[in-house]
């Protein structure tokens, strides 16, 4: 294949796979705010486990990241523990975090979006709305994951200070929404794979997965988010995500 054969095989790629990140968007606007339980549950790689339960709020904000705010409830030592997170389309997310045992709320550096969240094999920077602007994004090939027909990508994340070189997503191609995506650290190798299980249905619109797993293929730890209770439309604002109101939540 010629270079201009290949620059152009390229090109259509960049706008096939931008296109598929933008109608994943469009496929999930509109919720406007909603409110759901969480229990975490870490595995080490001997298969020991330790949960968490938390509550999370969420805000969808237009012409920006969305907003939102996860609250820790057990275990008790870490009961009171808060994370407020602002997403954003360009410009670095903005992320706030209180620990009740030093009484004071830690905004998180941009240099360690890329650590590890309380623990857990998810980084500070997987935590944000997955903005399109945050990445470039290119169309591989039509594969399917199991019997599901998916899309799959790459993106390349634009920001600063991110922990991982690409991506790797499969879409639904009926549904336009995640099933797995696979994340490659600094040197270009697998570190982490997220696989996103049984999907169910908000407001005849949203999909929302009620498992999301996240192993962690060089440590051999894996982290397992089981969600329920979801509330649509409860009448959050932004007034409520205020990184002055993370020490009252309880």
């Amino acid at each position: 294949m010629s270079a201009l054969s290949m620059n152009t095989v390229q090109a259509e790629d960049a706008v096939k796979g931008l296109e598929i990140a933008k109608k994943v968007e469009q496929m999930d606007s509109g919720w406007q705010d909603f409110q759901a339980q969480m229990e975490m549950t870490l595995i080490n790689k001997k298969g020991q486990k330790s949960v968490r339960k938390i509550r999370t709020k969420n805000l969808e904000v237009v012409g920006d990241g969305d907003k939102s705010m996860s609250i820790f409830d057990e275990p008790r030592d870490i009961k009171g523990t808060a994370m407020l997170t602002f997403s954003h389309s360009i410009k670095s997310d903005e992320q706030w975090l209180y620990l009740p045992a030093l009484k004071r709320v830690k905004r998180i550096s941009s240099r360690n979006k890329s650590g590890p969240f309380m623990g857990s094999e998810f980084a500070y920077e997987d935590l944000g709305s997955q903005e399109i602007e945050k990445y470039q994004h290119f169309y591989l090939n039509d594969e399917k994951l199991g019997d599901i027909a998916t899309f799959k990508s790459k993106r390349i994340p634009t920001y600063k200070h991110t922990g991982y070189t690409k991506q790797i997503t499969w879409t639904d191609a009926k549904r336009y929404i995640p099933l797995k995506i696979e994340f490659y650290d600094r040197k270009d190798a697998l570190l982490k794979t997220l696989v996103f299980k049984d999907y169910q249905q908000y407001q005849g619109k949203f999909w929302r997965a009620s498992t999301m797993e996240m192993s962690n293929h060089q440590n051999g730890k894996r982290t397992i988010l089981k969600w329920e209770n979801y509330r649509f439309k409860t009448g959050l604002k932004s007034s409520d995500f205020r990184s002055n109101k993370l020490k009252r939540q309880r």
